[in-house]
């Protein structure tokens, strides 16, 4: 599976970014999607995901309610909107894909993710 991250930049504090996972051909139409972030000097924490069948999706505390997960398999792409964004929200943002089996509590963790793309920067100014 190869996974591209993009649509990050540089933004002001309540400004709204939509970040593209792409895959290559057919790569991850068939498995779960997940973001994960990863700020200097922490380690890299789950923002959402969503699941390849029924579509259930899942959220950190910290960004519930603010970011919306979306996918297209039709186009082998997933979507990562964020609004009201944060300079907590500071970090690179990796997409990543989990086989459909993935129970739900794994789900939130990034040992379930087997494929990660490249991430894309995600800067809040305050």
């Amino acid at each position: 599976v190869q996974l591209q991250a993009s649509g990050g930049g540089l933004v002001q504090a309540g400004d709204s970014l939509r970040l593209t996972c792409a895959g290559s051909e057919g790569s991850f139409s068939a498995y779960n999607l997940g973001w994960f972030r990863q700020a200097p000097g922490k380690e890299r924490e789950f923002v959402a995901a969503i699941r390849r069948r029924g579509g259930t999706i899942y959220y950190s505390d910290s960004v519930k309610g603010r970011f919306t997960i979306s996918r297209d398999v039709t186009k082998d792409t997933g979507y990562l909107q964020m609004n009201s964004l944060k300079p907590e929200d500071t970090a690179v943002y990796y997409c990543a894909t989990s086989p459909q089996s993935t129970i739900t509590s794994s789900m939130y963790s990034a040992r379930a993710y087997n494929s990660w793309g490249q991430g894309t920067q995600v800067t809040v100014s305050s």
